[in-house]
């Protein structure tokens, strides 16, 4: 059988961490069967839907590496067929004009809240003979649902779902203005796109129920539904875009890197044996819907700090400077390119203790600036003893042909035992000349990272 997956995104904001996870599986199922992944963008909300939204989903996708077929789908652009199936369903006797004024139906809104009970339409219009059409009212299309019986859903992910078609309301298709609906143009767009797997959050199971119903009026082959466990803040509850990181921009910015982030998603709500790390290939090769849970999974930043940890520290450093750079070049102050040598060559260890981009870039500050500035409190330590060992270190590291760890222990070592105190009462004033911190990399590892010419110009200054 065919694999047509999509993904369907509103451009009425950032992309949600959650429809990442929702296009990752898709995408996944698509490629692990030889099928195609498109990419809806679901555009009808004329009020709400921005261009630079529709931008940024379509480029944080692609940074992902999660790579649709073909050009995107765009929904506006379908409209007429959507008013086309509506007409087709009015005609066939599965959906009808309702003319319930706003105040009617606010009234049966109140009503059901008084009794305690959700609110279902009332299908006054359904198959109204007798009643006169209000004159000069617009009325909306309502599609006539099952009464009696059940609807069954047999879900890849939760298992067989059903509910009585009597919590079914007759739900609107075509709105008064003629513009469709939400149940309408899903339905009608995953149709023609010849969609055979719809993935998304079991927040749409209803959707589903009633999408569902369409596809039956219309004779159409019905596509597998997989309703997979929505993602959740560290407080337990469902994660939305008010929450603190819950878009891609959120993670980009402090430096997350895409295949770590993308692996973290992938292993958030599905599991394969006791896996951690997979790498792209390995993530279509292995994933299955059978191996997604069916329980909420919880957002956890510690361990995507902890993974993209992991990332950097395997990373080759070409490949990790060459990130660093992109990310500098996108979020913050761009550095001098005289920068690079040293930069590359310092990636070994400046990785060590980092677990984003940011953190690489602010322990790479001392590389990068001109001139070291140095606080107050640590020009305190830089007292009479300091600036002698300061002294001492200039004058043997300028008889140096080169500089490396062999090289600079015996230097470190003949000032300790002349200034009679220790490797922290050597290293730290020349870590807060070279650096302008007590804190900071190894020593050794700092000295080497620059030039020979900035290592002197630096502690002569103390």
């Amino acid at each position: 059988m065919s694999f047509n997956c999509r993904f369907a995104p509103s451009p009425t904001g950032p992309l949600h961490i959650g429809g990442v996870r929702t296009a990752l599986f898709n995408w996944l199922l698509a490629k692990k069967n030889n099928g195609k992944y498109f990419l809806r963008v679901e555009d009808t909300d004329k009020e709400r839907s921005k261009d630079e939204f529709k931008k940024q989903i379509i480029s944080s996708l692609a940074w992902l590496g999660i790579e649709h077929d073909g050009k995107e789908y765009i929904q506006s652009k379908n409209i007429t067929k959507h008013i086309a199936i509506a007409d087709e369903l009015k005609k066939k006797g599965f959906a009808y004009e309702c003319y319930c004024s706003e105040e009617e139906i606010n009234e049966q809104k109140e009503n059901c809240k008084k009794q305690g009970m959700p609110y279902i339409y009332n299908r006054k219009w359904r198959d109204a003979k007798d009643l006169q059409v209000p004159k000069d009212t617009k009325p909306v299309i309502r599609f006539k649902s099952k009464i009696s019986g059940n609807t069954i859903i047999k879900d890849l992910v939760q298992g067989e779902r059903n509910i009585s078609n009597s919590t079914i309301e007759d739900f609107i298709i075509l709105r008064k203005d003629k513009s469709p609906t939400y149940q309408l143009s899903a339905t009608v767009d995953d149709h023609e796109m010849n969609i055979t797997h719809v993935i998304r959050g079991d927040d749409h199971m209803i959707n589903s129920f009633k999408q569902k119903q369409i596809y039956e009026a219309m004779n159409w082959e019905v596509p597998y539904f997989a309703h997979i466990p929505l993602i959740h803040s560290d407080k337990g509850k469902k994660l939305s875009k008010r929450d603190n990181a819950s878009t891609i921009d959120d993670y980009v910015k402090i430096g997350i890197m895409a295949d770590a982030l993308r692996n973290y998603l992938l292993r958030l709500g599905w599991s394969y044996k006791d896996k951690e790390i997979f790498t792209k290939q390995e993530s279509i090769d292995l994933f299955d819907l059978n191996g997604v849970g069916k329980s909420p999974s919880k957002l956890d930043m510690a361990r995507i700090l902890s993974m993209n940890e992991t990332y950097i520290k395997t990373m080759d450093e070409k490949d990790l400077f060459k990130q660093l750079k992109e990310y500098v070049a996108k979020y913050k102050q761009p550095f001098d390119s005289s920068k690079d040598a040293a930069l590359i060559k310092s990636m070994v260890f400046l990785k060590n203790k980092a677990k984003t981009l940011e953190d690489i870039l602010n322990n790479a500050q001392y590389i990068i600036q001109k001139d070291v500035k140095i606080g107050d409190e640590d020009k305190i330590l830089l007292n009479e003893q300091s600036q002698l060992i300061v002294k001492d270190f200039v004058s043997a590291f300028e008889k140096l042909s080169s500089a490396n760890k062999e090289n600079l222990e015996p230097i470190i070592k003949t000032l300790i035992e002349k200034h009679k105190t220790n490797f922290k009462g050597v290293g730290q004033p020349l870590r807060i000349g070279l650096v302008g911190s007590r804190f900071g990399p190894g020593l050794y590892d700092v000295i080497m990272s620059l030039d020979k010419t900035e290592v002197i110009k630096r502690l002569s200054k103390i």
